[in-house]
Formats: C-alpha cells, sequence, structure tokens
C-alpha cells in the first residue's frame, strides 16, 4: 500500500505544463495498480525517484550515459526502499555528493517518460540539498557531472525538463540562495 502522504504529495504539486499535469494524473492512477508499483520486474510502468541538487553553485545535471541527455541524477527505487532515500542514493551514486532533504521534504515535480527496455518511467523529483562541492562521480557513471546557474540550466538540460528547473530557480531565490 502506498503512503498515502505520498499521494498527498503529488496532489500538491502546482504543474508547470501540460506534460506535467498529465504525469501527476497518471502517476496518481499508477499507484491504484496491485502489486509493488516501483518493482521494474513486477511491471514495466514503475514508479522512479531523482533529485534536483541545489546549493548556493545552482543545480546539479549529469549527461546520462545511454541517453545522452543532461539530467538530474536518479534512478529505480530498489526492494524496501523509499522514494526519498532512493533519490539521496541515487544522487549519491551518480554524482558523488552527500545531500539532504529540505524540511519537510519537497516533492517538487512529476513525470511521465519512457524508459529502457520499453518501459515507462513515473518520475518522482524531490528537491535536495548538498553544499557547494565539485561532484565526485566513480568511474562507472558519467563523469559530466556539473553545477549549473539557473539561467545556464534550462537551456542545456533535456528540453522537457526546462520548464521544472525555471520553477526550480524561483523556489531557489524564494527561499534566498544565491543561483
Amino acid at each position: 500500500m502506498i503512503d498515502q502522504d505520498l499521494r498527498l504529495g503529488i496532489e500538491r504539486i502546482t504543474p508547470v505544463d501540460e506534460r506535467e499535469a498529465t504525469s501527476i494524473s497518471g502517476t496518481l492512477d499508477r499507484l491504484t495498480w496491485p502489486g509493488d508499483p516501483y518493482s521494474e520486474q513486477e511491471n514495466d510502468h514503475h514508479v522512479t525517484a531523482s533529485a534536483f541538487v541545489v546549493s548556493s553553485r545552482g543545480v546539479i545535471l549529469h549527461l546520462h550515459r545511454r541517453l545522452e541527455i543532461w539530467v538530474q541524477p536518479g534512478g529505480h527505487v530498489d526492494p524496501g526502499e523509499s522514494p526519498l532515500a532512493a533519490c539521496v542514493r541515487e544522487t549519491l551514486e551518480e554524482t558523488g555528493l552527500v545531500v539532504r532533504h529540505l524540511e519537510p521534504p519537497l516533492l517538487f515535480h512529476v513525470d511521465v517518460h519512457p524508459g529502457p527496455k520499453g518501459h515507462t518511467h513515473y518520475d518522482l523529483r524531490y528537491v535536495l540539498l548538498a553544499d557547494p562541492l565539485d561532484p565526485t562521480p566513480p568511474d562507472h557513471e558519467s563523469p559530466e557531472v556539473y553545477w549549473f546557474d539557473f539561467a545556464d540550466a534550462p537551456r542545456r538540460a533535456e528540453p522537457a525538463l526546462s520548464p521544472a528547473l525555471i520553477k526550480l530557480g524561483q523556489l531557489v531565490r524564494e527561499l534566498g540562495m544565491k543561483d
């Protein structure tokens, strides 16, 4: 059974565009299906988790090794793991950065998109904080991981991600962080 807090978090998101509105509706529907919504073995439509990592240096993007597009770190939710924990783990694995959630954690954006092997990903995107350190991705991950300021990030990122990055820049300014 999915935590009611997750449903409420998704429902609280103000979509940045029609794509996100459709993604919110689709993700809420996906959470009603039987079985484990995070399991990529049970169903080819599964929930993933990713992170908009921010600091005074901007936002982290990495050049995805297989897709060759600039995106935020993230990936599959492991068995027994929450999406909150998965986005922290995936960020560490892909960037080498130790990150933390806002208090309370902020589910900021949702996107449904094609994944590998014909799967569909229902991606929950959280805002995470990091110290403004240089990323140190391990050898088996993309070496192309950088901080981007909020003016450049939407231009560099995969186009469908740009509206969320613009909204993220506005949030960071409201929180009083430099960009």
